[in-house]
């Protein structure tokens, strides 16, 4: 029993060293291998590794997975028109090279992080303080995203970082600027509502005018067709009658005689003073129908 504590020691020790020779690189990791403080080695692929033990080698990891930036306070910065805007935004981006990462900021994620917010921070005053208000909020939002990531990708590659993609998330006027910016827009768009009023009136005017035109020349023409048709009616009406009193002369002068006394005699009240023996009467005592005095054949 006293022998085999000292070998189970040895046993305990040897594990341990060859423990410590050993590590492993998961996916998500960058190793640096360490020789005496200086970096002998980078390892980027995924596996088993073997070194010396401490303190002839070490593993320092970085994690090369995608990271966010997102700012807790948005940046206020100024346009070419000297108006304050509170501009939100979040960065993606990586360790490309785990050497350099590290000679940069030591291993510390706080550090780069801390440096790329600045470099973030000037890229976007370089794009925003040559715009207008219009030009950042609507028209060159795009650009201005373009213009950042290049600036910061190509700030940041020399510290081992690669810049992946910059948004900016959400633009707010700052709280001294954004009555006065509420106001402006109010009147432009009460300029704008009175000028397609003014548009709209001028419109229904026109058509109205149309309208009215083409409805005097439809009623005109119908009218005139009418009194054209109404004309041939009547000059075929009056060539019938014509060749039908044309046959019986008398009987044309008694049939409107006739029509005389319906008219003059229709109505309630009616007096007439008139000698019997004038031509309103002379069909009046004939019974035959014909005129006093007429001749019968």
């Amino acid at each position: 029993m006293q022998r085999s504590f000292p070998v189970l020691v040895g046993l305990l020790i040897v594990l341990a060293v060859l423990s410590s020779c050993v590590f492993i690189v998961r996916e998500r990791d960058a190793a640096l291998l360490f020789a005496l403080g200086e970096v002998r080695d980078t390892i980027v692929e995924p596996g088993l590794y073997f070194k010396l033990p401490p303190p002839f080698q070490n593993v320092v990891r970085l994690d090369k997975r995608l990271q966010t930036i997102e700012n807790n306070d948005p940046e206020r910065i100024q346009t070419a028109e000297k108006k304050n805007l509170l501009i939100d935004s979040y960065v993606k981006w990586r360790i490309s090279d785990p050497r350099m990462f590290y000679v940069t900021f030591g291993g510390n994620d706080r550090a780069a992080v801390e440096r790329l917010q600045a470099q973030i921070r000037d890229a976007l005053n370089a794009s925003v303080n040559v715009r207008t208000v219009k030009e950042v909020v609507a028209t060159e939002r795009a650009a201005i995203m373009r213009e950042v990531s290049t600036n910061v990708e190509a700030r940041a590659r020399p510290l081992g970082v690669e810049v992946v993609d910059v948004r900016l998330r959400r633009i707010d006027f700052a709280p001294e600027i954004s009555e006065s910016v509420y106001r402006r827009m109010e009147a432009e768009r009460k300029q704008e509502a009175n000028r397609l009023r003014a548009t709209g009136a001028a419109d229904s005017e026109r058509i109205r005018a149309t309208a009215d035109r083409q409805r005097t020349e439809l009623i005109a023409q119908a009218y005139a067709e009418a009194q054209g048709i109404m004309g041939e009616g009547d000059a075929q009406a009056a060539s019938i009658y014509a060749k039908a009193y044309g046959t019986n002369p008398q009987f044309y002068e008694f049939y409107k005689s006739l029509e005389g006394y319906r008219s003059a005699f229709s109505g309630n009240g009616n007096t007439l003073v008139l000698s019997p023996k004038s031509d309103f009467f002379k069909f009046w005592g004939a019974a035959d129908g014909a005129a006093p005095g007429t001749a019968q054949n």
